[in-house]
């Protein structure tokens, strides 16, 4: 499951773990600072927002050639391009800086922080073991001619799906991005699988928009979303030659948060060397 849906609105599983974490870190200082101590829910608040401004700039040093063109891609988030590890640095020297200038918030705020990592942690860590080697669904769909398709047909070479609509406007933006890949990453297989639209349609929007999509299929019912478990579009997914799920995008991407997607998923399908004989 990468989605859950709470009424009208979908959100990606691991933001709405965040977010869990952040509210019971908050519960857990309320709770310590009645017993003793300054209440920790706005040094909380503020260290979410400089842990997200710390991930956020470390994603772009990290890519500045992808960003340096285009100034304005540096504050459009939608991109999802966040690294763990500036975040967690920003988080502790500003947790250690409040503790320092206020006493009485040391015991609450460090209470508060132990609680919502800890569930932070293990639950990425359940979910991640719960994803991680899902097996590409095994379910037929359709191409331009109205010929059925096996998916598992793919199987073979690394793969990277993408769930997609032309009436979506995050899925439009990210096209000319996932396109050029196609050139950058031969090795690699780009399946565009669109969501209940006619080939008429998408012929039409991929001529008046200049695109060129190598291998394009059709899901009518929204199949393979249901079976991958996630309701938002566009989503991304990322598989081994051997039809294994090593990683998914909920959103828009960008050339650096594929990139840096890109490069996760060739470590991981990159074999170890082989021993050398004595």
């Amino acid at each position: 499951m990468l989605t859950v849906t709470l009424g009208p609105l979908t959100m990606a599983l691991n933001h709405l773990v965040l977010l869990c974490a952040l509210g019971i870190a908050s519960v857990v200082g309320w709770w310590v600072a009645r017993r003793g101590g300054e209440s920790p829910e706005s040094a909380l608040f503020n260290l979410f927002l400089i842990g997200l401004l710390c991930a956020r700039i470390g994603f772009v040093v990290a890519y500045w050639s992808m960003y340096r063109g285009d100034l304005l891609q540096v504050i459009d988030i939608r991109d999802g391009g966040f690294l763990l590890w500036p975040g967690l640095v920003g988080i502790s020297l500003a947790a250690v800086w409040q503790g320092w200038r206020r006493p009485g918030l040391r015991r609450p705020l460090g209470w508060a922080l132990f609680s919502g990592a800890l569930f932070w942690g293990l639950a990425s860590f359940g979910s991640h073991l719960y994803s991680k080697g899902t097996e590409l669904p095994a379910i037929t769909l359709r191409d331009a001619a109205g010929e059925s398709v096996a998916l598992q047909s793919y199987r073979g070479k690394p793969l990277v799906i993408n769930i997609w609509a032309t009436w979506c406007p995050p899925c439009r933006r990210e096209m000319p991005v996932l396109q050029q890949a196609q050139g950058e990453y031969p090795h690699v297989t780009f399946l565009f699988v669109n969501q209940g639209e006619t080939p008429e349609n998408v012929s039409t929007f991929l001529a008046t928009t200049g695109l060129s999509l190598t291998h394009v299929l059709f899901d009518g019912t929204g199949l393979l979303a249901q079976r991958v478990g996630s309701m938002a579009l566009p989503t991304t997914l990322f598989y081994d030659e051997g039809g294994r799920l090593l990683g998914s995008h909920l959103g828009e991407l960008s050339r650096a948060s594929l990139r840096h997607a890109l490069e996760s998923y060739e470590r991981a399908t990159t074999p170890e060397p082989a021993a050398q004989g004595h």
